[in-house]
């Protein structure tokens, strides 16, 4: 039997329209420090993507209350139970963009995007020899964990995806690719730029990695590593089977490691693999430089 833990995190978006999207991002800011949940939320005119935490009480109030505005009352919330909050602070930011694409074509993703495949066919797909998997994330949530046998993207930002595409994808634009990343948010304007761009047969995990880890059929089969998540927990586990092995490699020995840190010099901050022998040995920093920077100014 499962032990109850006392927190959730919830993560959650949708494309919806918001009127005066700047005014409700300071309403809700007041809303969110008033319920007291902790979290990183982003508000657009043409939606709201977030994650948060808070005890059961605050985040099932939460929900609650989401769901009684008409803009947001089908509005899916993944729910991951914790320990403690998975945020320090509480933001919530007005953005143009809710993934900051800055593409040269109008994408609505309500309108324009690949066909949504549930875990238990996305399974399917990636068995099969004709199909393409594309990671629709950053080369560092990549080096983390992956689906087996997907393309890299060798990219820093979301936005440097069109001009990849183009340089990197063109001879798929016939077969059929599917994509996936995190909660399934840049999967939605991702396939939506990839049908802009001529690309035919163009699908998309509905809920992303963390739904499809959560599935109790599939279990997170073919997922290999940890998922990458922007909150304390840096990383999450996907594989719930024997099949589960660790891909990401230590920066600094090249050996298996799964755990994320950023450098010890607060200059540099560089977030990088460890083993956990490096991680010590190395006392944290990315580099020798790194390390005599701080001595030096010591």
């Amino acid at each position: 039997m499962s032990e109850i833990k006392d927190y959730r995190i919830l993560l959650y978006y949708k494309f919806v329209a918001i009127p005066d999207a700047e005014q409700f991002a300071a309403e809700h800011l007041a809303y969110c420090k008033e319920l007291n949940v902790k979290g990183r939320i982003l508000i657009a005119d043409e939606g709201i993507n977030g994650t948060l935490s808070g005890t059961v009480e605050q985040t099932e109030q939460y929900m609650r209350d989401m769901h009684a505005n008409p803009l947001f009352s089908d509005l899916v919330f993944k729910i991951d139970e914790a320990d403690q909050h998975a945020f320090k602070k509480i933001f919530v930011r007005y953005k143009k963009e809710l993934v900051t694409l800055r593409y040269d074509k109008p994408l609505d993703p309500n309108t324009l995007s690949g066909t949504r495949l549930s875990p238990k066919e996305f399974h399917e797909y990636l068995q099969r020899e004709d199909v393409i998997v594309l990671d629709g994330r950053s080369d560092y949530e990549y080096d983390l964990g992956h689906f087996r046998n997907a393309i890299r993207p060798d990219l820093e930002t979301f936005k440097e995806f069109p001009e990849w595409l183009r340089e990197h994808m063109g001879e798929f634009k016939d077969k059929p690719i599917i994509t996936y990343c995190t909660g399934g948010i840049r999967c939605e304007k991702l396939t939506g730029v990839m049908l802009s761009e001529g690309f035919k047969d163009v699908y998309q995990l509905e809920g992303g990695i963390v739904t499809y880890g959560k599935d109790e059929e599939v279990q997170g089969r073919l997922f290999d590593g940890k998922c990458y998540v922007f909150d304390e927990r840096t990383s999450v586990t996907i594989n719930r089977t024997d099949e589960a092995v660790v891909v990401g490699k230590c920066h600094h020995c090249q050996q298996p490691a799964d755990t994320y840190i950023n450098c010890a010099d607060d200059s540099c901050h560089r977030q990088h693999l460890v083993c956990t022998e490096c991680e010590e040995t190395k006392q944290g920093f990315c580099s020798s430089e790194c390390e005599e920077h701080v001595i030096n100014i010591s």
